[in-house]
């Protein structure tokens, strides 16, 4: 046996009252790893010392070799709160060799020994129990945030351990006499070590890989009896080639299919057991002196553990632009060859433990699949493995990626990166933004966008039940960044789960009730106040800017903000052909819609920005807020999810009208695409329908084609690229797996006449939500029968209200249908 407890039976005299924090019984114990033996006898099972206890010396014989011999002791009164001195003895150990030389050691308050509530720790005595982990999967609702900490740090249950080590292990200890000096104490167990390592590990913690080939699902679980370690994360199967050859370098990597391998930080004594688990089934252990040994360690068949750092370096790393040699904001992420992350100093190697969190600890960390990246301003600084690292830098998308092996030298404390810039769409007057951002704050924005190098952030405080959102980022003015590079501006987002959501961009006065309707957006038991339309015609007199987010849905006002004329724009948030369906449907109505490109971020597994859009602004035009709103409700947008996509039709740019005359004629069209991930297929969309294309199987880079296309009536067109033949995507590695694309806003082609276009089958699409959103509010919304209410719109007939937008749109609809000569 390593340890060999001692029985203090024969000098117990007191009992657990003395204890007023903690209950100890008698018998075997376990603190901090190391057996314990408590005594007990007819007087109780504590050797307690002073007032009430042993008022002299007390000798208790050891009689054995002992390196170390650890005390678990506990003072039981103090001055020290009260201003009391530190320091003050509170007993002499005297340890009596076999030699008969004697080691005398004063045991002081704060140094040797500590009383458990007390604010103030020992120098040299630590707790009964080790630092630990907190409930990874759930635990109380007050502990939620704590539990983003990961660790608990140690406190005492019942004493302090004082380890105290033998100037001369060869020489057998004889005997311990404690001497009281004064203040009340308590000794509840001593225990010896004939080991070289220290009794309580000091040693900093050592990345680990594990290997369990049993293990199915969840998540591993290592154990230490005596140390500690971190939780256990997957590790990617992709090895470092595989990694660095992959074509999404700067955009993440699949997640790992399984819990195995994974890797952990271990602190341990050699003498410690390391086992691994998942759930209640334990895969195997091994001794942590022989991975410290050997490298590695295997209970053969079940489970291997592999020490993989051989030193590390605190690094700071500069990225620079390689066209300016300044420092470029951008996100980083650093690893080993094997997958383990080093995240930079202030941020994490795993968002909220790798779990899949929303709403809490948004901003600053992105991860995409397996890999997270810290956003940085150009610089970060933090620990990293010697050896070879693999670095992963991204700035959106018109900087090449840096996917690399690089090489940490022990000694070396700094590293350059080089981002270099292949397109430049500000000079062309095209600025990018995502239209749908949530929880973070403006500052994280800025920080974010640049990091993404993207121009506008929306950002939209709003309400889900009970839980109200950013409502003090909230100033009715743009943020501007010092550079001028990026703009925050808060607006809002007004969301009821079955009519439809709304984003009001530009709002200079907020614009409520934020949500109506009841859960999940509104309040439990909430009524219908509001309408969508009433909200689009608030913010519009305010002079903002409307967009009907995710497109179409909840898809019931919809129809009738695009029949009314109150959207200035839609959104897109998937890659999906219910989504373009529902866009070319109301294009090919006669409505004109912008189309805009947006994340509805709400968690760190998607990226500010993975979708946006571009605005190109008039020729001449700075660069603010309301320009870029007035571009894009103009139509000159186009919504990217990576590639830059440019359409010229006869020499006219997106959002153009270009008149033909009454008999029709030719238009000579060019589309370009250009991405720093693969496309494989370049479309030109007429009215819906693909009338021209090109593809390049193996992906491409670069994509252009030309076409002629014959026009006749008012019509259409667009261009977009994306997977093979466009519908098949190649998904993206944020959260939502969205489709690497992008698509334009139309140029419309009007012949003889301003440009409209009717669709019966679309209008009567249309006419049928607007009639079922009527339904909803007179028979299934839920409403104030019996309470009399004063609305905040001050009408008196609050159903009149409701109903009024969408009679409007009926109204508008049936106009349509009457200049065409459709029977309704």
């Amino acid at each position: 046996m390593d340890y060999k407890p001692l029985d203090l039976s024969a000098w117990c005299n007191s009992g657990d009252e003395i204890l007023q924090w903690g209950e100890v019984g008698v018998g075997e114990h376990v603190w901090c790893g190391l057996p314990f033996l408590v005594g007990g006898a007819a007087q109780g099972h504590l050797v307690a010392f002073g007032e009430g206890g042993h008022a002299g010396a007390v000798e208790i014989p050891v009689g054995r070799s002992a390196r170390w011999i650890v005390f678990a002791h506990v003072l039981l009164e103090s001055e020290l709160g009260d201003g009391g001195p530190v320091g003050v003895e509170v007993a002499t150990f005297r340890f009596r060799l076999e030699s008969g030389e004697e080691v005398v050691v004063p045991v002081r308050e704060r140094f040797e020994i500590g009383r458990v509530g007390g604010a103030a720790k020992p120098f040299l005595a630590v707790p009964d129990r080790l630092d630990g982990l907190m409930p990874r999967q759930g635990g109380p609702w007050e502990q939620a945030g704590r539990r983003q900490t990961e660790s608990v740090a140690a406190a005492p249950h019942l004493f302090y351990l004082w380890s105290w080590q033998n100037p001369h292990p060869a020489d057998s200890v004889e005997a311990v006499v404690v001497e009281p000096r004064g203040p009340r104490f308590a000794v509840g167990a001593m225990t010896t070590s004939e080991l070289e390592e220290t009794p309580i590990c000091r040693e900093g913690s050592r990345r680990v890989v594990i290997e369990a080939p049993a293990a199915s699902d969840g998540d591993l679980e290592v154990r230490v009896d005596r140390g500690f370690a971190t939780y256990a994360h997957a590790l990617p199967l992709a090895s470092a080639e595989e990694f660095l050859e992959d074509g999404h370098s700067g955009w993440g990597e699949d997640k790992s299919a399984g819990p195995s391998p994974a890797y952990s930080s271990v602190v341990a004594s050699p003498s410690a057991t390391v086992s691994v688990a998942s759930g209640e089934e334990e895969l195997g252990s091994v001794r942590w002196g022989e991975v410290l040994k050997k490298g590695a360690a295997e209970d053969p068949g079940r489970l291997k553990i592999e020490v993989v750092e051989d030193g590390r370096s605190w690094v700071h790393t500069t990225v620079l632009d390689d066209e300016t040699g300044k420092p470029v904001p951008c996100r980083v992420h650093f690893r080993s060859p094997r997958g383990i992350p080093y995240a930079p100093h202030g941020h994490h190697s795993e968002v909220n433990s790798n779990m899949g969190t929303w709403h809490l600890d948004v901003g600053g960390d992105v991860r995409l699949g397996q890999a997270t990246y810290a956003y940085i301003d150009g610089t970060c600084q933090g620990w990293l493995p010697h050896g070879d690292v693999l670095v992963d830098v991204a700035r959106g998308f018109e900087y090449e990626p840096l996917r690399a092996r690089v090489q940490v030298r022990p000694g070396q404390r700094d590293l350059k990166l080089r981002l270099k810039r292949w397109c430049h769409m500000n000079r062309e007057g095209w600025y990018s933004g995502d239209s749908h951002v949530h929880f973070l704050s403006t500052q994280g924005s800025h920080t974010e966008a640049q990091g993404e190098d993207l121009n506008v952030v929306n950002l939209l405080p709003s309400q889900w039940g009970s839980l109200f959102t950013n409502t003090e980022e909230f100033t009715g003015r743009e943020s501007v960044s010092p550079d001028g590079s990026s703009i925050v501006y808060v607006g809002s987002e007004n969301r009821q789960h079955f009519l439809g959501h709304l984003i009001l961009m530009g709002l200079k006065e907020p614009v409520m009730p934020w949500c109506s309707d009841g859960p999940g957006e509104a309040e439990l038991g909430g009524t219908l106040e509001v309408t969508m339309s009433d909200w689009a015609d608030q913010c519009h007199e305010q002079g903002g800017t409307v967009v009907i987010p995710h497109f179409p849905n909840p898809n019931g006002e919809p129809a009738t903000l695009v029949a009314t004329g109150r959207a200035d724009a839609v959104e897109m948030l998937r890659h999906d052909s219910f989504n373009h369906l529902e866009y070319y449907r109301y294009l090919n109505c006669g409505y004109r819609l912008p189309l805009v490109g947006g994340t509805d971020k709400m968690s760190s597994d998607v990226p500010v920005g993975i979708y946006r859009t571009y605005v190109q602004l008039a020729e001449g035009e700075p660069f603010t807020y309301d320009n870029w709103c007035k571009g894009l409700t103009a139509g000159r947008t186009f919504h990217s999810g990576g590639p830059l996509i440019r359409l010229s039709v006869d020499g006219h740019g997106i959002g153009d009208v270009i008149a033909l005359p009454g008999n029709g004629g030719r238009v000579e069209v060019e589309v370009e695409a250009e991405s720093i991930l693969p496309i494989h297929t370049l479309q030109l969309v007429q009215e819906g329908r693909v009338v021209a294309s090109t593809d390049d199987a193996g992906g491409a880079r670069r994509l252009q084609l030309r076409a002629t296309v014959e026009v006749s009536r008012h019509s259409w067109l667009a261009g977009r690229c994306g997977g093979p033949g466009y519908d098949q995507a190649v998904n993206h590695h944020d959260g939502w797996r969205r489709g690497i694309m992008a698509h334009t806003s139309p140029v419309y082609l009007a012949v003889g006449g301003d440009w409209w276009m009717f669709d019966q089958d679309a209008a009567q699409y249309m006419l049928t939500l607007v009639d079922g959103c009527l339904e909803y509010i007179r028979n299934t919304s839920r409403q104030h029968h019996d309470l009399p209410v004063d609305h905040h719109h001050g009408r008196p007939d609050h159903y009149e209200y409701l109903e009024a937008p969408f009679r409007q749109a009926r109204e508008a609809l049936h106009r349509r249908m009457h200049r065409l000569g459709v029977p309704h």
